[in-house]
């Protein structure tokens, strides 16, 4: 048997497996965790519980910490940048006169990174878009181009919230991912096999 807790990183988004590394969470409760993509702030899906070793993919990785009041503020601070980088790029793509749409925009907990989600009807220069975005957040920039039906599941996610209330010297990458690999799948109400959490 392996004492497991459930974590999710988005509001009705898919839920991870961690270790609890000795604590004792309760559903709700923000934990600090270790991700594919550098330290995460996640919310507590499922409390500690044992479970069957065949339901996991060893090896977990553990819980760093539970959130404090700064890391409760550091992602107060990371919605608001969202939004204000949002509004920015959205003001570059049309200084750049391109043909696709922006549907979202995440910072990591960390902000050494930011991801840009968009669609667009083909492939799109956005070179200067990038020069742009780099010069302005001095950071990771990562673009990912999406379907139209995965932005329908980033439209069914956000109301699911509501309801509930490359450029030198920074690293660019472009990627067509689709958002099955991201944290916004409307929760199952079972909890599934899962491996340790990828990046998304």
């Amino acid at each position: 048997m392996t004492e497991i807790i459930g974590v999710r990183f988005k509001d009705a988004g898919k839920v991870y497996y961690f270790t609890p590394n000795g604590n004792a969470t309760k559903q709700g409760d923000r934990v600090i965790v270790e991700t594919a993509r550098g330290i995460e702030c996640g919310e507590v899906a499922i409390e500690n519980r044992m479970v069957e070793d065949e339901e996991v993919v060893s090896p977990l990785k553990p819980v760093i910490r539970m959130a404090n009041r700064h890391d409760l503020q550091t992602l107060e601070q990371n919605k608001k940048k969202e939004e204000e980088a949002f509004a920015i790029c959205q003001a570059r793509i049309q200084k750049h006169h391109l043909e696709m749409k922006l549907v979202e925009v995440e910072y990591t907990f960390d902000g050494n990174k930011i991801l840009f989600y968009f669609t667009a009807d083909g492939r799109v220069d956005f070179r200067e878009l990038v020069k742009d975005l780099a010069s302005v957040f001095k950071t990771r920039i990562e673009l990912r181009q999406i379907g139209v039906r995965d932005e329908a599941k980033c439209w069914a996610a956000w109301a699911f919230a509501e309801d509930r209330f490359a450029v030198t010297p920074f690293w660019v990458i472009f990627s067509r991912y689709p958002l099955k690999w991201r944290r916004i799948k409307p929760c199952r109400s079972t909890a599934p096999k899962f491996p340790a959490p990828a990046d998304g």
